[in-house]
């Protein structure tokens, strides 16, 4: 089942767009502004809405960490701002001056890209926020951005309908009439697909647009055998042209809507219609779905977003939500928690975690006593049952941190590394863990303990997909 849990109703015209933080929700509109909302009870943050635009603002987006929000517009500028406190941090100028339709952040965080009406893309430093790279589309306005999953390539799309894909350093790698009256709107799943050729990385890309449909793609590409678009299926069910499209952080779902009012949710893998969702009285020109939880947001030229709340049973995610979890318990987040008990059929406890903020450390940390005495679950039978399960996820620790391959391994905090950068000593650390060594080590190598000839860390791409290899197949 889905249901309406929350309408917001407080921008003063269209909203154009909508998206997701772990914590957070950002809704943008006609009306020139950002608002920002709590995801525990929807209020809207203190220093909500963000004024800064003159015109109209036609997308927003999150950094991957959530602490920097992106918002483009009319006027020409992508904004970028302070989460926590509402502060302008940067307001990066389309050269060309052209309206600015849609902005998205590399998964890595390092770079933003800006797409204009005027055809005109641009690659900027996100901690810089210099420009960094530009190029531009023969024709149509860019309307729609989409980065994959590694970071080695992003999509543009355009009012003319062409689908073009981009390298990390604007490289035009392939271009194709996608949808013939025009796109609007395109996604990848964040969660890699087989596609019988070893060697490649494959991921889906949704594409939607005014030719009323929605269209699933297979895009590959590995630096040995190059680049690969597979068209691969067009999902049916809505009777006017698509305007947006958005994969579930799990993979396991796509939504769209639709100028037919209407919202429909598929199942990604047998491509059937789950739920269609017609509370909108305009057309619905924007949705996203949460990270972790499943909660689903739409908003439309009515001047609401409406937030849906799904149930994990019904729809049989129980166990995919269970998958993407971080594989190492104490990194979970409290929403990570809420989100393994809702697979292990201990959604009534959800609650009671929350309130005493209990993360992945606390969650292995928890006895008998401290469940009975300090989270109060009276059942015997209940705090049986979830000692268990715990006990099963130290296990589960215990034999993944004994089985981590060396190379894998920061050398300095001798974890498992979750975004590994290169140094100028030729090797591999975990990023937070190296920049701070370099700010409180005078730039000293930690291996050689030589001075290190730049400061300049590099994402090591091939490493991270080696190491999310490696999570997939020991997580089964």
């Amino acid at each position: 089942m889905v249901k309406l849990i929350h309408t917001l109703a407080d921008h003063g015209d269209d909203v154009n767009c909508c998206a997701f933080s772990s914590s957070l929700l950002a809704t943008c509109s006609l009306d020139k502004t950002i608002r920002l909302y709590s995801l525990s009870d929807f209020t809207e943050l203190a220093h909500s809405p963000l004024k800064f635009h003159t015109y109209a603002v036609h997308c927003c987006c999150f950094s991957p960490s959530g602490h920097i929000l992106a918002s483009c517009s009319t006027d020409g500028t992508t904004v970028l701002w302070n989460t926590q406190n509402g502060q302008t941090l940067a307001v990066m100028v389309q050269p060309s001056g052209s309206p600015v339709r849609v902005c998205r952040f590399s998964p890595d965080s390092t770079c933003l890209v800006s797409g204009a009406a005027d055809g005109t893309v641009i690659l900027w430093n996100a901690q810089s926020y210099k420009l960094h790279r530009c190029g531009s589309v023969e024709d149509g306005s860019l309307v729609a951005c989409a980065f994959s999953p590694d970071g080695n390539l992003f999509v543009t799309g355009s009012s003319c309908g062409d689908l073009i894909v981009w390298d990390d350093k604007m490289r035009c790698l392939h271009s194709e009439k996608a949808h013939d009256l025009g796109m609007t709107c395109c996604d990848f799943s964040s969660q890699p697909v087989s596609d019988g050729e070893q060697g490649l990385h494959c991921f889906r890309l949704a594409s939607c647009g005014q030719d009323c449909q929605t269209k699933i793609w297979v895009v590959s590409f590995s630096h040995i055998l190059g680049f690969k678009l597979k068209y691969k299926s067009a999902l049916s069910g809505h009777s006017a042209p698509v305007l947006t499209c958005a994969f579930s952080h799990n993979g396991q779902m796509l939504v769209s809507g639709s100028v037919d009012k209407s919202v429909i949710v598929y199942d990604i893998n047998t491509e059937n219609i789950l739920h269609t969702l017609t509370q909108h009285t305009r057309y619905v020109t924007t949705c996203a779905f949460a990270p972790n939880i499943l909660l689903l947001a739409t908003g439309s030229m009515d001047k609401t977003v409406n937030i849906w709340q799904f149930d994990p049973e019904t729809l049989g995610q129980a166990r995919s939500t269970e998958g993407q979890l971080k594989p190492f318990t104490e990194d979970w987040s409290e929403d990570d928690v809420s989100a393994w008990l809702c697979a292990q059929d201990l959604k009534d406890l959800v609650g009671v975690f929350k309130m005493n903020n209990i993360d992945g450390r606390e969650l292995l940390n928890l006895t008998k006593e401290s469940l009975a005495d300090d989270l109060k679950i009276e059942s015997l039978g209940l705090r049986s049952k979830v000692l268990r399960k715990i006990e099963e996820l130290r296990t589960k620790v215990k034999t993944l941190s004994s089985e981590i391959p060396d190379e894998f391994i920061c050398p300095i905090t001798r974890e498992l590394m979750q975004d590994p950068v290169i140094a100028s000593d030729g090797y591999s650390y975990e990023k937070e863990a190296m920049e701070n060594w370099i700010s409180k080590k005078k730039r000293t190598s930690p291996m050689t303990n030589l001075v290190l000839s730049s400061a300049v860390l590099t994402p090591n791409r091939t490493l991270k997909m080696a190491i999310n290899r490696w999570l997939e197949t020991h997580q089964k």
